[in-house]
């Protein structure tokens, strides 16, 4: 080990833990925002719990944007609800996406649980991830629209926020792979700071939309179960790729259990 990796190595050893240093980290991790904050990845895993109102935060980005795109530039629609998937998947730095396809090809492939971890982190991409690109992507995009068309921006925050508690979900309910980035944020993962979350998500959804918020709630947390169901079948250990294939799943089925209701209530 270099003289400069011992340094940064006993630097962090010497830091206490700070629940701010860490909050910031984490959202320093799972977003291009460059705030420069020095962290690990245990100290960021330590407030996992807080992440879908971290998201929920990039969710309210998402709605000014809309608003802009909708009341401003009178954008038809559709394009706001293409231009606002694309505005989630970038400001991720498409790590969670390229999850979602890594998670689909391992499924898709056919092997004992350790071939389709290799596959998972390989570089090649597969007919699983195309498909699982475009039904994921069309199908999140036209409940945007459906959304958008009847002025509900609101809904995008909630299914932003969502998509986090569907990967926390996963956390809860996966055993974490020997090594990689998913092992902390799973291991720091328990009931107790899980039903937080909870509570905190379905506040804010209840408090955006009475009728419609609940559900989006729900729906991340069946998207996350899924994935987390899917990779016990498939893989037995989540590895950082499987979580970020929850967030995907998560903000997807968010959607569809708002849309649902809303269907019938229209």
């Amino acid at each position: 080990m270099s003289r400069v990796d011992k340094n940064r190595d006993d630097y962090f050893n010497r830091q206490e833990f700070s629940m701010w240093r860490s909050i910031l980290g984490l959202f320093t991790f799972s977003t291009i925002v460059p705030l420069n904050v020095r962290t690990t990845i245990d100290e960021m895993a330590k407030m996992t719990w807080f992440w879908p109102v971290i998201n929920a935060f990039v969710g309210l980005l998402g709605v000014i944007i809309l608003f802009v795109l909708n009341n401003v530039l009178n954008l038809p629609y559709f394009l706001s609800a293409v231009i606002i998937y694309g505005f989630f998947i970038l400001i991720n730095g498409c790590h969670h996406l390229d999850g979602l396809l890594d998670f689909s090809d391992g499924v898709m492939f056919q092997g004992t649980s350790k071939d389709k971890i290799r596959v998972m982190r390989d570089s090649l991409i597969g007919t699983g991830a195309i498909s699982s690109l475009f039904l994921t992507g069309l199908i999140t995009i036209t409940c945007y629209f459906t959304f958008i068309s009847h002025g509900l921006i609101w809904i995008v925050l909630i299914s932003e926020m969502c998509a986090k508690l569907g990967l926390l979900t996963t956390c809860l309910t996966s055993t974490p792979y020997v090594n990689g980035t998913g092992k902390s944020f799973i291991q720091y993962t328990n009931k107790t700071n899980y039903l937080v979350s909870v509570i905190i998500c379905l506040i804010i959804a209840f408090v955006i939309n009475t009728k419609l918020g609940v559900f989006g709630v729900i729906g991340g947390i069946l998207g996350g179960a899924l994935t987390s169901l899917v990779c016990k079948r498939h893989m037995k250990f989540a590895t950082g790729d499987v979580l970020g294939a929850s967030n995907e799943i998560g903000r997807m089925f968010s959607l569809l259990m708002m849309i649902i209701p809303y269907v019938l209530i229209v």
